[in-house]
């Protein structure tokens, strides 16, 4: 029988990498991307001195980074590894093969540079028209942090742990008190030693909560101080980062990310601040979900001049008849009072009270009036003996236009889920990333996140643009760099220098006027 047969191993062949690579191969766009990038401009360190070995370029990480998250690979040493036998990376980094560690400080040291690259990303697909700019979705996403839950504490956590260690010791010193003629120096010997060490990590917790009293935080990682213990789903908690994301509606393009180590409810300002200047305008919608409902974040968004739709919670506590909820209640805005469901008035006494909720104040005015006591209906609306109270926060008029918005566009709104968690869907379920590959500190968490967003923005772009227009297009754009902006800033800095060596340097302007004065005077 027959069969394919290979070539011989000790063949010797003449082999090119240019032409192994086809045309269409997405590594050549790859190339032509990170080729239209002034390094220097985006924030890469270019000043490597000229002793010893050369450095890698900045360009070359870059560019083993993109293909490496592109393909699902996030390791150093597995980004090591592929240089020595993938041809693709052999052909795109023209067969350097850079160490793991410098492969994986590169990242670590770059992270704003990185964020940059990713608005370039953005930037790219607008270009193409792949951005609407008229419909967001904000959203976040836990993603675990390089600290396990055994390295996280807390206040409660702690005194456990020293209540245990107290027992531990006592129980330790009974035995030396009371057994110190009976035991052997080997037992003595252990005994003192595990003594020691209960000691030890007992000045270990002790300085783990005076750094909580210090900061006034409320948790502390050892591994990954920036990370915390979040809940992820179902109140099952990880030590996690929260990443938070704007995404366009038209391809589900992330336009934005920001790593954080806190819960949703005071993150949707900022994010709508950053979206604006992003898009730059402000006549576009954001949709959030109701993680997002708070009072003074609706305030922020107002003052940006930014319309958002944010899913109204349900009812923390209802009455003791539904019918009597505050929802039941008319509020007057130019009276200034609200209208129960009986028909009496209740009436504030105009001043302002402070309300705490975790780590939110809230201003709220009370509203209530004396016909509780006496009224028919009594039991069915309240449970407290003084009567029935309302509070209504300052902002509660921008809550309640955010609700009516709700009302008037469930259609729009319903399609939130559809394209923001569309990203998220892709990188954790498809592509593995449910977890923070870089340690300690949220700059380090950055840098990691922007290279993941970086390579799935331009996946989208590579899936949705003809190879052959993008090629077109980045070619043009190393073009434009190489030929118009190194040649204009070569003048600008040989322009400058003029000037500055004639017409600002003291010795040579002295000079100069002199000779002025001497020509003027002859």
């Amino acid at each position: 029988m027959k069969f394919i047969v290979g070539k011989d191993r000790n063949q010797t062949e003449f082999f090119c990498l240019e032409q192994a690579i086809s045309q269409e191969n997405e590594v050549r766009l790859i190339d032509l991307f990170v080729s239209a990038i002034n390094m220097k401009d985006y924030g890469f360190d270019m000043n490597f001195v000229d002793n010893g070995r050369p450095a890698y370029h900045p360009a070359v990480l870059l560019k083993l980074y993109i293909y490496g998250y592109l393909n699902r690979i996030r390791s150093s040493r597995a980004l090591e590894k592929e240089c020595k036998r993938n041809i693709e990376l052999m052909w795109l980094l023209k067969t350097l093969v850079p160490d793991h560690n410098t492969i994986a400080n590169f990242r670590k040291n770059n992270p704003k540079a990185i964020r940059k690259i990713f608005h370039a990303t953005v930037a790219l697909a607008k270009n193409f028209d792949l951005i609407g700019a008229k419909l967001l979705a904000g959203d976040s996403t836990k993603l675990r942090a390089q600290n396990s839950k055994k390295n996280n504490f807390n206040p409660t956590k702690i005194k456990r742990h020293l209540d245990y260690i107290d027992e531990k010791l006592s129980a330790y010193n009974t035995i030396l008190d009371e057994q110190d003629n009976i035991l052997s120096d080997a037992k003595k010997i252990e005994i003192q030693q595990k003594i020691a060490k209960h000691n030890l990590q007992k000045n270990k917790y002790h300085t783990f909560q005076k750094q909580l009293e210090e900061t006034n935080e409320v948790q502390i990682s050892s591994s990954d101080p920036d990370s915390r213990q979040l809940i992820t789903r179902n109140n099952i908690t990880e030590v996690a980062y929260n990443v938070q994301t704007t995404v366009d509606a038209k391809h589900n393009i992330p336009i934005d990310f920001k790593v954080t180590n806190q819960n949703d409810s005071k993150a949707m300002g900022n994010m709508v601040r950053r979206a604006k200047n992003i898009i730059g305008k402000s006549d576009f919608i954001l949709l959030y979900d109701k993680g997002y409902h708070t009072g003074t974040e609706f305030d922020y968004a107002h003052k940006q001049g930014v319309s958002v739709m944010v899913a109204v919670p349900e009812v923390a506590s209802h009455a003791p008849n539904i019918a009597f909820d505050v929802a039941n209640f008319r509020y007057d805005k130019k009276l200034d009072h609200y209208t129960c469901p009986a028909g009496q008035q209740l009436q504030t006494n105009g001043r302002w009270y402070f309300k705490k909720h975790g780590k939110t104040t809230n201003r709220m005015k009370h509203y209530k009036t004396a016909a509780c006591k006496s009224c028919s209906l009594f039991e069915p609306c309240t449970k407290n003996k003084a009567g029935r109270l309302i509070e209504r926060t300052e902002h509660a008029e921008l809550i309640e236009a955010n609700k009516q918005r709700i009302i008037n566009n469930k259609e729009l709104y319903r399609r939130r889920q559809a394209f923001v968690e569309h990203p998220f869907g892709i990188i954790k379920r498809q592509w593995g990333f449910y977890y923070i590959m870089t340690k300690k500190t949220i700059k380090h968490a950055s840098a990691d996140v922007g290279l993941i967003f970086t390579a799935f923005n331009l996946r989208r772009i590579f899936n949705l643009i003809d190879k052959n227009t993008l090629q077109k297009h980045l070619i043009m754009l190393a073009c434009f760099y190489y030929l118009f902006v190194c040649h204009f800033k070569l003048f600008l800095g040989s322009f400058l220098h003029f000037v500055n060596t004639y017409l600002y340097n003291k010795d040579t302007f002295i000079i100069a006027l002199n000779r002025v004065y001497l020509t003027n005077r002859s």
